[in-house]
């Protein structure tokens, strides 16, 4: 399973609603359009098809950055929420 960072810029109220509906299915969202997201390949591979159909690449940006094990520990948060915790990964 990899950390993704989801963010998109989609003018379009109803497409940005549903991108955004999408999302919420698969990750913790952290602003209002950006999301974090634990997925493994399949899971990955399935919403990037599903968003594709929710978009228009002519006016629409997604973009998806995967974030390794030793990245994923050296993120930083000040406020609410917190970073979405890995699988079996512990926080002190």
């Amino acid at each position: 399973m990899l950390f993704y960072i989801i963010v998109y810029d989609i003018p379009c109220d109803k497409r940005r609603k549903k991108v955004s509906d999408l999302l919420e299915g698969y990750g913790q969202r952290v602003q209002y359009s950006v999301f974090e997201c634990i997925l493994n390949q399949k899971k990955y591979h399935e919403l990037r098809k599903r968003l594709y159909k929710q978009i228009k690449l002519s006016e629409d940006s997604v973009r998806f950055y995967p974030l390794s094990q030793h990245t994923f520990n050296q993120i930083e948060t000040w406020g609410e929420p917190p970073v979405t915790e890995l699988p079996g990964s512990t926080i002190i």
